[in-house]
């Protein structure tokens, strides 16, 4: 079962965000306007947030993870999450 956080105001709710949830790291790929993403990569949220933020910054961009469920992070997110005092740095 994944856990999302919800939010009310763009306020944080009392969820508490499972770094543990399954996930896939995606790749955008060149099609033209409606670009797809191709999984390159999975495991948790955590370890692959660790991953993107490992990459040099201007290849960041070019992937994303789609969390189980239908939450997807595209960079921004992934930046902030990687920001947040609860993450679990290795």
């Amino acid at each position: 079962m994944s856990s999302n956080p919800t939010t009310y105001h763009g306020e944080p709710g009392d969820s508490v965000f499972d770094w543990n949830d399954s996930a896939e790291l995606q790749r955008r790929g060149d099609s033209g306007v409606l670009r797809q993403f191709s999984t390159v990569r999975r495991g948790t949220v955590a370890e692959l947030i660790e991953f993107v933020m490992d990459l040099p910054e201007d290849e960041q961009a070019n992937y994303a993870i789609q969390k189980s469920g239908d939450a997807r992070f595209e960079v921004g997110a992934i930046r902030a999450m990687a920001r947040r005092s609860d993450f679990p740095k290795a």
